[in-house]
C-alpha cells in the first residue's frame, strides 16, 4: 500500500512484532527464547506489511537476540515459543552455555573499558600534580609572651559540620564519559548528560548516527557518545 507507514529502524521493527505477536516478541523486560527458524515463520506471516523487507527483519531479529535481556532469558528449563507463544521444545545445554558466554564477554568489555577510563583519569591527576607543585605554607610565627605574663592557651579548632550533601556527593563515584561505542550493548543501563545532571536510561539500537535510548519515562531519543556516562 503506498499510504502504509514506514518503519526506518530495527527497534521500530521490534515494536511492532511486539505489538503484532505479543505471546512471542516483548519491547521491555526479559525475552522468551524463540523457536529456532523464527525468521523464515515472520517472512511468511509479516513480509510487506508496514513495507518491511527481508533485510529488516533480519537485522531487528539479530538485535533482538543478542540484546542482554535476550541472553538472560537463554537459561536452562525455558521452553522455545512460535510467533503465536506455542512451546517449541526445551533449550539444548549448549545453547544456554553459548547464551552465558556471550553475557560474560560483553560484561568484561564494559567493564575493560571503565577501567581504562578510570587509569586515564588517574594519569592524568598525577600528571597535573607534578607540573605543579604545591609550596609549602610557612608556619605562622607566635607572639612572645612578656615576661611574668601566663602564656596563652591555643584552642583547638571546631570542625565545621560538612553541608547537606556534601558528604555523599564526595563518596559517590565519578561518571564515565563514554568514548567508544564499541563499548556499548544493547539493553545496557547508561547515564544520559542534560545539562549538569544525567538520567537513567537504557540503550535500545546503535548505529552511526548515534545511539538510542530510551529514559526512565518512556522516551525514546537518539543522542551522541560525548553525551553518554557509564
Amino acid at each position: 500500500m503506498e499510504n502504509q507507514p514506514k518503519l526506518n529502524s530495527s527497534k521500530e521493527v521490534i515494536a511492532f512484532l511486539a505489538e503484532r505477536f505479543p505471546h512471542c516478541f516483548s519491547a521491555e523486560g526479559e525475552a522468551r527464547p524463540l523457536k529456532i527458524g523464527i525468521f523464515q515463520d515472520l517472512v511468511d506471516r509479516v513480509q510487506g506489511e508496514m513495507s518491511l523487507s527481508k533485510t529488516q527483519l533480519r537485522s531487528a531479529l539479530r538485535l533482538y537476540t543478542s540484546s542482554w535481556r535476550y541472553l538472560y532469558g537463554i537459561k536452562a528449563g525455558a521452553t522455545r515459543v512460535d510467533l503465536d507463544g506455542n512451546a517449541c521444545g526445551e533449550l539444548d545445554e549448549q545453547h544456554v552455555e553459548h547464551a552465558r558466554k556471550q553475557l560474560e564477554e560483553a560484561k568484561a568489555r564494559v567493564q575493560a573499558q571503565r577501567q581504562q577510563q578510570q587509569a586515564k583519569k588517574r594519569e592524568a591527576g598525577e600528571g597535573d600534580e607534578k607540573s605543579a607543585p604545591r609550596r609549602p605554607r610557612k608556619p605562622t610565627p607566635r607572639k612572645p609572651v612578656a615576661e611574668g605574663e601566663a602564656p596563652r592557651k591555643v584552642r583547638p579548632k571546631a570542625s565545621r559540620p560538612a553541608q547537606d550533601g556534601s558528604a555523599s556527593e564526595s563518596r559517590q563515584p565519578r561518571a564515565i564519559p563514554v568514548t567508544d561505542t564499541a563499548a556499548l550493548q544493547v539493553g545496557q543501563s547508561i547515564k544520559v548528560k542534560a545539562g549538569k545532571s544525567a538520567m537513567d536510561a537504557t540503550i535500545l539500537e546503535i548505529s552511526k548516527d548515534g545511539v538510542r535510548v530510551q529514559l526512565a519515562s518512556g522516551l525514546a531519543m537518539i543522542v551522541r557518545a560525548e553525551h553518554l556516562q557509564f
